[in-house]
């Protein structure tokens, strides 16, 4: 385990790398809370005719962690200097802080947190000495789910290449180039976490229409503009970001394109497990990708 502070762009810091009593280290002990099913927050309704009350729903709620660490140095200059360090990784006004964890497998889960307390210090003989001193560092995680440290990602490609009509032959009979009008469905999405997960969508010009449907029939949809141009042209990449807090319609260039989708798009999530989705895609003349992201979220470090 690590902990990483200051937005996690500072120094990792090892909490379970300590190989020899003639380095100083921070050692995370036994005891530790926290780490797996998040708590949830209830609500419900009171009823003056019956006993007890009516659930309503549930959200996950914020996490509290507790980390015992012992603080081992090799003289009075070293333990200062490794609770200064502590201090200033943790310190909430600089950013949160990155719980990292890996398991025998090398699989990697982040928790973003933020530094609450446990570090105002004891001098009684059971919990600091002149080279040590033991800390209960509490952090709240706002966001209570664990992450991996690359996300998920899949890619379709549509189109040929070619041109919609192929000028080099008489217009009747008509032809159409093949793989100009590009549909899949259903596909499978795998999603490995604990819960749902909201993807990230890149879709890559040229495109002229685009419709993106989850199992249960919602959707996001670009129908083809009147004038028949591409609503995302050659060379530019369109990002649907469905992630809550972020939620924005934007190309390469920051143009906002909430305005070019249908009529109510509903952004949805990706389950726990297999999910069947379709990705339908009409291109322009050339050939297009619709690139499907997201980070699966875990209830637990393991």
């Amino acid at each position: 385990m690590a902990v990483i502070g200051n937005d996690g762009q500072g120094e990792e810091i090892s909490l379970t790398g300590f190989s020899k009593r003639g380095w100083p280290s921070i050692i995370m002990q036994p005891g530790a809370t926290g780490l797996d099913m998040p708590p949830f927050a209830l609500f419900s309704d009171d009823s003056p005719n019956l006993d007890g009350s009516i659930y309503r729903s549930a959200r996950t709620a914020a996490r509290e962690i507790m980390i015992p660490v012992y603080l081992y140095g090799i003289d009075r200059q070293t333990i200062n200097g490794l609770k200064r360090k502590l201090f200033q990784s943790l310190n909430p006004k600089r950013g949160y802080c990155v719980l990292k964890f890996t398991e025998g497998n090398n699989e990697t889960r982040l928790l973003r947190c933020y530094y609450k307390g446990g570090m105002e210090g004891a001098e009684s003989t059971d919990t600091a000495g002149f080279t040590w001193t033991k800390f209960g560092l509490t952090f709240t995680a706002m966001d209570p789910f664990f992450y991996p440290d690359r996300p998920e990602t899949t890619r379709w490609d549509f189109g040929s290449g070619a041109a919609f009509l192929n000028p080099a032959q008489s217009l009747f009979p008509l032809r159409v180039s093949a793989g100009v009008l590009g549909g899949t469905g259903p596909l499978n999405i795998y999603n490995p976490g604990d819960v749902e997960a909201w993807p990230v969508w890149q879709l890559h010009g040229p495109i002229r229409s685009f419709s993106l449907a989850s199992p249960y029939g919602d959707l996001v949809k670009a129908s083809p503009l009147a004038d028949g141009s591409d609503i995302v042209p050659s060379g530019r990449v369109l990002t649907i970001d469905t992630r809550p807090g972020h939620k924005t319609v934007l190309d390469d260039q920051s143009t906002n394109y909430w305005s070019l989708l249908d009529t109510n798009p509903q952004f949805w999530s990706v389950d726990p497990g297999n999910t069947s989705t379709s990705v339908s895609v009409v291109t322009g003349v050339g050939k297009a990708a619709v690139v499907l992201s997201f980070y699966p979220r875990y209830a637990s470090f393991v």
